[in-house]
């Protein structure tokens, strides 16, 4: 249909390696460490079955009619209580906007911060789901160098002193999305006087801080932040399940007013009845217990995957090892293209994400994501040496 014209946001290459991602976990024969998917075997069914009955027995015309573009006052309450008990924050549920799943409030961002050749700082490699939900906005990214702690704080300075147009920083400190990695505590408050210093908002993207298998749990950015520079991003979908695409936003009245328009612009509000049987379910079972039995079965199978790896994976190859969340990430030598030993590796059976899809420049080719929340453990074992085989294969 050459008589079409698209917006230039829509003629922006990105999107299709998520659907990708996830085609590959469709396929049965497929041994996939390449989806973000949490265990389907320990979502709560039972409860949520009960949850949804009680809710359109009790309050069944209130949860299928429209309601506040902001999200159910109660429900934005527990969020804040829950924020300020785990991340150890400070907020109200006045500064809480439900959205639907983290990744809206991403694309949300976008449209409120970033006019076309402003300038993202973020991590390198970041979440590729970021850059797709900025992207049709037209930025440029500057990667900040990463060591094995996250975000050089002293790289971060030097871009802040030097470039103009920095509308907005990106990061995940806690268990990153592909790498795993945890910032430590000193680099947290540097960061945050950082911003501060310079004024410019930082999107603290969550999806995993409860996840932590090893370590001690580390304040969040937003706890240090006094100013209102940090935007705050959490879901349910890691900690519950995804499938009711509850996320939420926290950020100072002035910046979460224009999240709340984007919200009403958007698609006015978030599933009602959705908020209501998750509210139930926070206020009837206990989600901390249900986080601990998270937890103990991926920290299982980290360490098994960790364990596979350390005994097949050839020299020369480096992973990191992750304190939490469901991410592990490989660096293979540099004669090696990731992308394109992909495909011998979906000839055998067994995925994973080439690494060049996490780098705005897509400029290195030598890593890869591994998943290891959704598998079980059989088929870890038999996924990673598939894996070994090729990479040792390329080595020859």
């Amino acid at each position: 249909m050459k008589e079409v014209k698209y917006a230039k946001r829509m003629m922006v290459e990105g999107g299709s390696e998520i659907s990708d991602i996830l085609a590959l976990t469709a396929k049965p024969e497929v041994i996939s460490f390449a989806g973000g998917l949490p265990a389907p075997e320990l979502f709560p069914v039972a409860d949520m079955k009960r949850m949804a009955n009680e809710v359109l027995d009790e309050v069944g015309t209130v949860a299928l009619q429209y309601s506040s573009a902001q999200g159910f006052p109660k429900f934005r309450q527990q969020i804040a209580d829950r924020m300020n008990a785990k991340q150890k924050t400070n907020v109200a549920a006045d500064d809480i906007l439900v959205t639907s799943g983290s990744q809206q409030a991403l694309e949300f961002s976008g449209k409120i911060f970033l006019d076309e050749g402003d300038v993202i700082l973020c991590e390198s490699p970041t979440y590729l789901g970021a850059l797709n939900a900025f992207n049709g906005y037209g930025p440029k990214y500057i990667e900040v160098e990463t060591d094995e702690d996250g975000m050089n704080m002293e790289a971060l300075e030097k871009v802040l002193q030097t470039t103009d147009r920095v509308k907005m920083i990106y990061v995940i400190p806690d268990f990153q999305n592909p790498t795993g990695r945890t910032w430590p505590l000193e680099k947290r408050k540097k960061f945050v006087e950082l911003i501060t210093k310079y004024k410019v908002v930082a999107l603290e993207d969550n999806p995993y801080g409860e996840l932590r298998y090893e370590g001690e749990f580390l304040p969040s950015l937003k706890s240090f932040d006094k100013e209102g520079y940090v935007v705050y991003l959490g879901t349910f979908s890691k900690i519950l399940c995804p499938g009711y695409r509850l996320g939420w936003v926290c950020a100072s009245p002035e910046i979460l007013a224009k999240y709340i328009r984007c919200k009403e612009d958007g698609d006015l509000q978030t599933s009602t009845i959705s908020q209501l049987e998750v509210s139930r379910y926070l206020d009837e079972c206990d989600v901390d217990a249900h986080v601990l039995e998270i937890r103990a079965l991926y920290k299982k199978r980290r360490d098994l995957m960790l364990k596979t790896i350390e005994e097949e994976f050839p020299e020369g190859v480096k992973w990191t090892h992750p304190e939490g969340g469901l991410f592990m990430w490989v660096t293979v030598p540099e004669s090696i293209n990731t992308t394109e030993m992909m495909k011998k590796c979906v000839d055998n059976n067994v995925a994973y994400v080439p690494g060049v899809a996490f780098y705005p420049g897509r400029t290195k080719t030598n890593n890869f994501r591994l998943n290891y929340s959704n598998m079980d453990e059989e088929r870890i074992v038999i996924g990673i040496k598939r894996i070994a085989e090729v990479i040792k294969n390329e080595l020859k």
